[in-house]
């Protein structure tokens, strides 16, 4: 009898620690029309991994996101969000304030056109408050200070604390965004190309800038990307669209390194040719 319970505690004990997926998806689907959006979409998301998300312009990336950010409701399937340990909620069973609740506290979703995630009359270090007190704060000068030391992460000069976002380049656009949505340390982020628009040498020190707060902060992100390169450099794994479905998942070296799919292949070539 002794035995039974010491064993049913190891089996209590190491479900406790064995870490559960903080995404869970399973078969969603949007569709605006046959093959436009995304259908019969499955895969976990586990704490602290980078989830690329590949496919030529329209095969459904973008309605992923925003089906998966609770920010369009799906036709059918279910997201299942890992709110704390042994605790998961379904993202569409909550409520619209709910859910924007999330995307203020625990989640952020960093959008292709930086100006889409920023308030263009606030000043910078107005955006950057306002996350905080969303979560609670309200000392003026702690929410100064933070968004000071933010801005100095993503590489803003402090002193451009009260000047107005539509005054940056639209890479200090991009980089006030992502500041604005790490400073409550959320568990998940959404990213759209948050590269794209951007010239060359502004995207490489971005793709920097993003894959050590990732790391340090131990994030856990899905990123949306047609660059196979931006997908190397931050994704732990691939998730590669065709015509609103996936066609191919897995590690991020292996499908690029050793595309399965026809689909792939092609991807991977075109860029090898480019």
């Amino acid at each position: 009898m002794e035995v039974e319970n010491s064993s049913g505690l190891a089996e209590i004990n190491r479900a406790h620690l064995e870490p559960q997926p903080l995404l869970k998806v399973s078969q969603l689907t949007k569709l605006y029309q046959p093959g436009k959006g995304c259908q019969a979409i499955d895969f976990e998301l586990w704490p602290g991994e980078v989830l690329g998300i590949v496919g030529e312009s329209g095969s459904g990336k973008s309605t992923l996101l925003r089906v998966l950010s609770g920010r369009e409701e799906p036709d059918n399937g279910y997201v299942q969000y890992q709110i704390s340990p042994n605790n998961s909620v379904s993202l569409y069973g909550l409520s619209e304030s709910e859910r924007r609740h999330l995307l203020r506290t625990e989640w952020g979703v960093v959008h292709q056109h930086p100006m889409d995630g920023l308030r263009p009359r606030v000043s910078a270090g107005g955006n950057i408050g306002e996350r905080l007190m969303a979560v609670g704060s309200r000392h003026y000068g702690d929410i100064r200070e933070q968004a000071a030391n933010w801005l100095s992460q993503v590489e803003i000069p402090v002193d451009r604390i009260d000047d107005m976002p539509i005054t940056f380049s639209g890479g200090m656009q991009q980089r006030l965004q992502i500041a604005r949505n790490l400073v409550t340390h959320p568990k998940l982020v959404f990213m759209d190309e948050p590269t794209g628009g951007l010239d060359v040498s502004v995207q490489a020190r971005l793709l920097d800038l993003i894959r050590n707060l990732v790391t340090e902060l131990g994030l856990s992100v899905v990123i949306v990307t047609h660059d196979l390169a931006v997908a190397r450099l931050l994704a732990h794994r691939l998730v590669v669209m065709k015509e609103s479905r996936i066609v191919e998942t897995g590690l991020t070296d292996q499908v690029l390194d050793d595309p399965q799919h026809p689909y792939t292949q092609l991807l991977v070539s075109s860029v090898l040719q480019g």
